[in-house]
């Protein structure tokens, strides 16, 4: 399915059909053609920020540049396309935190567990000291970033029918899927649960399949990913916080016009606060949503998550790895971690 615009109706009942949503080319040409990997679904509201953003980019620009948004890792998992974004095969990639601090380790520290207590502390990070250190980082391995930094929401927790995760003993052994990255699995392994690294793209057959009990995840990734068809339980841990980074080949980016890059960072920088909103919107209702799917909630004591951290040394070896200038930024916003 071909269109020009769409409202977000629309992308939804196209998503629903099985369509795929692409942004139709201007009748001549584009003299710039970028390619935008993402791995949430066409139904999610990052992805249907991006395409919005894309339309705008390509109608400010008189058809100048195009953007093609590939939703659901139609270009392969998230590392795979952070290889293709470094090696020049996509131009685009919004990037999980997650997934990004394998390349760049600082990207991981807004996720560091039972950091942030609200979004005020996360948004005053992002979009101040916390965010400054991140990007410096992101700027130093050859990509360029975005300014402001799209939500993935704080993660939960879920289980299949044959476990419930009640306390910190429910862990004991939990074989739990994480991300690729040495962050979320130091801190399942510091919990006691058994971490394995698996893409999203292969999550969904891997709970299916029984190779995993459980996983973590926002409650959009939940919904949107149907994970509530292979999973039975959720604790709202609220464990870390994780968002995005709209990322870009640098080469691709330079190769732009400074008026195309001021469009391209100007209209990703406000679909991102349109989306952070969204998802605000979209989590207020998720839970009811997914208990009438089937899905049963608890909420476990999170101080006694963060004690066993404690005890782990959890706290004193990410701050050696982040180094002590970025943990002083990152504890201005959230207080003392430990």
């Amino acid at each position: 399915m071909t269109i020009k615009k769409m409202t977000r109706r629309a992308l939804l009942g196209a998503a629903a059909a099985g369509m795929t949503v692409t942004l139709a080319k201007p009748a001549r040409a584009a003299e710039f053609e970028f390619k935008l990997g993402v791995n949430t679904p066409e139904t999610h509201p990052l992805t249907i920020r991006l395409t919005e953003a894309a339309h705008a980019i390509a109608e400010q620009s008189a058809g100048r540049l195009n953007v093609t948004v590939f939703a659901n890792s139609q270009l392969g998992g998230d590392p795979e396309m952070l290889s293709q974004l470094r090696a020049g095969g996509i131009e685009l990639l919004a990037a999980p935190s997650m997934t990004l601090s394998i390349l760049v380790p600082l990207s991981g520290l807004p996720s560091i567990g039972f950091a942030f207590q609200s979004y005020d502390q996360v948004w005053a990070a992002m979009d101040g000291g916390v965010g400054d250190v991140v990007r410096g980082a992101i700027s130093k391995v050859g990509i360029v970033p975005m300014h402001k930094v799209w939500d993935n929401g704080f993660r939960q927790i879920t289980s299949s029918s044959s476990r419930q995760l009640n306390g910190i003993d429910d862990l004991k052994g939990f074989k739990i899927r994480v991300p690729v990255t040495a962050l979320l699995t130091s801190l399942f392994s510091g919990l006691g649960a058994l971490p394995a690294s698996i893409s999203y793209s292969e999550l969904y057959s891997a709970l299916q399949t029984h190779i995993v009990e459980g996983q973590e995840n926002p409650l959009a990734q939940v919904s949107t990913g149907k994970l509530y068809e292979v999973q039975k339980y959720c604790a709202l841990s609220n464990h870390c916080w994780s968002g995005y980074w709209i990322i870009g080949n640098r080469q691709a980016l330079a190769g732009l016009p400074p008026e195309l890059r001021e469009i391209v960072n100007r209209n990703f920088d406000a679909a991102a606060d349109k989306e952070r909103a969204d998802l605000l919107t979209l989590e207020r209702s998720l839970q009811a949503d997914l208990t009438a799917k089937g899905m049963v909630f608890n909420t476990p004591d999170g101080a006694q998550f963060r004690a066993a951290l404690v005890k782990a040394g959890f706290y004193g070896q990410w701050q050696k790895t982040y180094g002590a200038e970025a943990w002083t930024q990152l504890e201005k916003y959230t207080g003392r971690l430990s």
